[in-house]
């Protein structure tokens, strides 16, 4: 008999690991204009995943700390100058300076960055699956499949309206997002926590990555931009 119980518990931990890699996949996105990175993100899923359902426990042989480390870094990387990128972009929404040009983006880091993320993700749903596979192999192959496909629906839906978000708040998100994921990964590379410290971490970065990005600006946005002060 099908045991909703099984499938429901497949389909949840499908959706949770694979919307977190969905999040990040759309942050690098948004800052690298490169569809390639959700290439990246499905490779990542796709060689973790994929083994997992034939192969089953022997997946979780797979050194993940040193996958969690070099994500960890490669995010908090793109943070770190997302948070610069931020800034400029604030300046330009209050009128203080004029468009700047973007340094481009590293191709190579951006893939290896949603590739690493993708893996992760996938591996951390991968240990609960292996768990569920000998009380219903079929139960949970079918919320695999059935949560992967909503996570690609919520993320189509989800970048369609991050479109229409202000350059300036989005940065300021993105880079939030990156550096609370890398945190994250810091973290769990030595001991495994929550993903519900998720949420208040990224509240904290955000508060921190608005604070830089406006410090100091408000005095420069009251004077008109092409305004000689006298």
């Amino acid at each position: 008999m099908f045991s909703i119980a099984i499938f429901l518990a497949a389909m949840g931990i499908t959706l949770l690991e694979m919307s977190e890699a969905t999040a990040v996949g759309i942050a690098l996105f948004a800052e690298s204009k490169k569809a390639a990175v959700f290439v990246a993100v499905i490779l990542g899923v796709l060689v973790i995943l994929v083994p997992t359902a034939f192969i089953g426990k022997y997946i979780t042989l797979l050194p993940i700390f040193y996958v969690r480390l070099i994500s960890a870094v490669l995010l908090l990387y793109f943070g770190i100058r997302l948070i610069r990128s931020s800034r400029r972009s604030v300046k330009f929404t209050l009128g203080i300076k004029a468009p700047h040009k973007e340094e481009p983006d590293s191709h190579n880091d951006l893939m290896y960055t949603g590739f690493s993320v993708g893996a992760v993700e996938a591996f951390e749903a991968a240990i609960v699956l292996v768990a569920l596979y000998p009380n219903g192999y079929l139960e949970t192959i079918t919320g695999l499949i059935v949560g992967a496909i909503l996570v690609v629906i919520a993320g189509i839906i989800l970048h369609s309206q991050i479109r229409k978000v202000k350059q300036a708040n989005m940065k300021i998100a993105v880079s939030a997002l990156l550096l609370t994921f890398s945190a994250f990964w810091f973290t769990e590379a030595f001991v495994t926590i929550s993903d519900l410290y998720l949420i208040p971490l990224f509240i904290v970065f955000f508060a921190i990555v608005y604070v830089i990005a406006h410090w100091n600006l408000t005095m420069g946005s009251s004077r008109p931009h092409g305004t000689d002060s006298k």
